[in-house]
């Protein structure tokens, strides 16, 4: 058996489940966006100005985060006012939260300021700081160094070597 990471060459990358995800929150935007929808950001007004971009740049990439399936429109109307519409998070987009976690933690290791960072995630039952970490199924945790990388269903080929 010849091992699969010697043979990526071999590999096509148009089911790279990474690229394919970039394909869909690969921006700035994007990610800031998402960010703000797990804070509560619901109207378009607000993403707009909490992230930090025009008008134009939040519509599209709101735009194309409902209809990646991340998140939602959901009419609302205020009294005395025509139907506007909020966004919200899907299951899709609820699943991206450890993405987020990932970066954000990463972020406060090594992209902070000497203040440290500007929030703190806490489990809300006991308060303890919220993480993200790498486990295989049977519960162990999963150091640098301790993978292997297999086959998947989806590899494809550009060339039969190794096969």
């Amino acid at each position: 058996m010849t091992d699969l990471l010697t043979e990526r060459d071999t590999w096509s990358m148009t089911n790279c489940p990474i690229a394919r995800t970039l394909e869909i929150v690969g921006t700035r935007t994007a990610l800031l966006i998402l960010r703000e929808a797990f804070l509560g950001t619901r109207r378009f007004d607000d993403f707009a100005k909490r992230v930090g971009v025009g008008e134009p740049a939040a519509a599209a990439r709101l735009k194309e985060l409902t209809a990646a399936g991340l998140l939602e429109r959901v009419p609302y109307q205020e009294p005395g006012q025509r139907t506007r519409y909020a966004y919200q998070l899907t299951e899709k987009g609820r699943d991206f939260r450890p993405v987020l976690m990932a970066l954000r933690q990463w972020g406060d290791t090594w992209a902070t300021d000497e203040r440290g960072p500007a929030l703190v995630v806490r489990h809300k039952e006991c308060g303890a700081p919220v993480r993200a970490e790498l486990r295989c199924d049977d519960g162990h945790d999963v150091g640098y160094g301790d993978t292997v990388v297999d086959r998947g269903p989806g590899l494809i080929r550009t060339s039969p070597e190794g096969d």
